[in-house]
């Protein structure tokens, strides 16, 4: 007998085969699972059921104990009626966070667990430890060092710290007369020693670390350590992406020009009749456009100069309380502290700066409160606010008062203040180390 010998696919052919039958199977399985899913979503089990997983902050409120609703339809009534109020308060709160769910729940962790070691090392007669002061345009720096000291989050013991706090303060070397030069080789020593003196820096090349500074200068002082502007987080009021800032690492410090001369503004919007105002010292390329382009305006209250104290006692901050929106150019950096003033006075913010990563963007939503506009848009200012419709803002109004407690400092630090706001920026980034 002669043996019959199979004829085999062409190699191509068999390949060819397998790609069809992998296809047939991959669609059969895509048609199943959108057959399921539309299925389970009409499903009314599901949209009902009691046992459904809730989202992280969505707990069953529970009744007041001095509440009686009664029995029955009465009871659930009132559970509905509860659950209604908290998500009012909730929402009349949420308007000017980006994710006000993920917001109170870190702020609460934040609390409980966040603990910063800050190094004992300096003299606090010299540059060190202490503020310089807690008045004037720069104390947010003073306020920052000292609420942090009175603070449940410093530790004694680095092992539980997640951040190491470098207490240096470039302030008081201004106020000493030192030069930038030398600030320069001052905290590049100061910072070696502790690399040299402790192993917390070595593990994480600075990771882990932050320095706080209000003063443009102290910015530049870091210059002399490259690991420090790299690596460190550097809690600053002039937070310019053109200048080397890292909005993922860094962190905007509001510049807060303290005391406030005159009490908050808010709820009065029936007194601010004038569309907007601006007075200060032409420091800047967008300054001397914004006084050229609208200082003659009868609708824009726009002075080329800061206003002269002897035309009236505290004329300039009064001006605050009868405006709508308050102009807030960049000066000699991006940032200025007529932003704190215009907020602190019910006054609508309206930046004009570029470059500027405003304080607290990535948990406020400064669009909610304020107006946001490029330097380019000085030449439509006035068409740009007089397009703002008075429902519009209100609305803008209505929301600046909410974010008012979290521009100003306290001593003591209260919740949701400056301070505390600060301390959950650096809790944010907290959690990008790990080592």
């Amino acid at each position: 007998m002669s043996a019959v010998k199979l004829q085999q696919q062409p190699p191509f052919a068999a390949l060819c085969t397998l790609r069809r039958s992998v296809l047939t199977v991959a669609i059969v399985t895509l048609v199943s699972f959108t057959y399921l899913s539309l299925k389970s979503l009409h499903s009314p089990s599901l949209l009902s059921s009691p046992t459904t997983t809730s989202t992280a902050r969505s707990v069953q409120p529970s009744l007041p104990e001095d509440v009686d609703y009664g029995d029955g339809d009465n009871a659930e009534k009132g559970v509905v009626l509860e659950r209604e109020r908290n998500e009012s308060d909730d929402k009349e709160e949420d308007d000017v966070y980006h994710f006000p769910k993920v917001f109170r729940l870190n702020y609460e962790e934040m609390l409980k667990r966040f603990k910063v070691y800050v190094y004992s090392d300096g003299d606090p007669k010299t540059y060190y430890q202490t503020p310089r002061k807690l008045t004037g345009k720069y104390a947010s720096e003073g306020y920052f060092f000292q609420n942090l000291r009175d603070s449940k989050f410093v530790t004694d013991d680095p092992d539980r710290a997640d951040l190491f706090f470098i207490p240096i303060s470039c302030h008081k070397m201004r106020g000493k007369g030192i030069s930038y030069g030398n600030m320069t080789v001052i905290v590049r020593d100061y910072v070696e020693g502790l690399m040299s003196k402790y192993p917390y820096w070595n593990r994480t090349l600075g990771a882990d670390h932050f320095f706080v500074t209000c003063h443009d200068v102290g910015v530049r002082a870091t210059e002399g350590l490259p690991n420090l502007i790299k690596n460190s987080i550097r809690v600053v009021c002039s937070p310019s992406y053109d200048v080397g800032f890292i909005p993922h690492k860094d962190v905007a410090l509001p510049q807060v020009l303290q005391p406030f001369a005159l009490p908050a503004g808010g709820n009065d919007i029936e007194n601010r009749t004038t569309l907007g105002f601006w007075a200060g010292h032409r420091n800047s390329k967008i300054r001397v456009i914004l006084a050229r382009v609208w200082e003659n305006d009868t609708e824009l209250d726009i002075s080329n100069n800061r206003i002269n104290r002897a035309t009236g006692h505290l004329v300039y901050q009064r001006r605050f309380y009868r405006t709508k929106f308050c102009i807030c150019p960049g000066g000699s950096q991006v940032n200025s502290a007529r932003i704190a003033d215009s907020i602190h006075y019910g006054c609508i913010p309206v930046i004009l700066s570029n470059y500027y990563d405003l304080p607290f963007n990535d948990i406020l939503n400064w669009h909610k409160f304020s107006v946001v506009l490029k330097e380019k848009d000085v030449y439509q200012l006035k068409q740009i606010l007089k397009n703002i419709t008075q429902e519009e803002f209100v609305r803008l109004h209505n929301n600046l008062v909410k974010v008012q407690k979290h521009f100003h400092w306290n001593s003591p630090a209260v919740s949701h203040d400056a301070f505390h706001m600060i301390m959950y920026e650096l809790w944010l980034r907290h959690h990008v180390i790990k080592y």
